[in-house]
């Protein structure tokens, strides 16, 4: 399969094109810069895999949950090239894709926790099966003390676990059996979920994509923000 995916809903922006057995990526930090970058690097990576446009038969972007700019973009540059070329799109979870980073075996499960700023983590349990994280319940957004996880044994991944001075990993420490706070979700992975989503028969037409905010209001007001702050105190 030639797909192209893109995860742009963190601070990190990354983009990758999947060629037969051919993986390739461009990722970066690089907090706001996620418009100027995406597109450019698409064009740069087709010309590496020796691609055509023509020639791509799947877009997948990562659905967030994460910044809700970055979110919107992701899906928004995923529907246009997938409308552009005529071909359908699938989006996937940024948990997942983030828990993918866990490097964890058959059968151990993952904790992916993205930092969502004003108190708050997005979060979601995992476990590995047939090398592909599943998830385990639901996806969440809540405060450090809402995440709760049953047993030990866990990997910890994602930058909810720096987030409120590292608030995660003190509550669960006993049940972590390892901690990787600075991991970023990034386009590679989002590729080979997708690849396992599309045999699940879940592409769909590019303007049925929908992201994933998690948050019922995603913009607060200067003033709300504040008074959320405050409330935490």
């Amino acid at each position: 399969m030639n797909l192209i995916a893109l995860e742009t809903s963190t601070e990190a922006c990354s983009v990758a094109i999947l060629h037969g057995d051919l993986l390739i990526e461009r990722f970066e930090v690089a907090p706001r810069r996620h418009a100027e970058l995406a597109l450019p690097w698409a064009e740069a990576l087709l010309g590496e895999a020796g691609l055509s446009r023509k020639a791509l038969q799947l877009v997948a972007v990562g659905r967030g949950p994460g910044a809700f700019t970055g979110v919107r973009l992701g899906v928004s540059l995923a529907q246009g090239m997938a409308l552009a070329l005529d071909i359908p799109a699938i989006a996937i979870s940024t948990l997942a894709a983030l828990a993918m980073r866990a490097r964890a075996d058959e059968g151990e499960r993952v904790l992916a926790a993205i930092d969502a700023r004003m108190g708050e983590v997005y979060w979601a349990t995992f476990e590995i099966r047939n090398g592909l994280p599943q998830l385990v319940g639901e996806e969440h957004v809540g405060p450090p003390e809402s995440v709760k996880i049953a047993g030990d044994g866990w990997r910890g991944v994602g930058t909810g676990f720096a987030a409120q001075d590292s608030a995660l990993v003190q509550r669960l420490s006993t049940q972590l059996t390892e901690v990787d706070a600075d991991a970023l979700p990034h386009a590679a992975d989002i590729a080979a979920l997708a690849v396992a989503a599309h045999a699940r028969g879940e592409a769909v037409a590019p303007e049925r994509l929908e992201p994933a905010y998690l948050r019922n209001q995603v913009a607060l007001t200067l003033v709300e923000q504040q008074a959320l702050r405050d409330s935490r105190r």
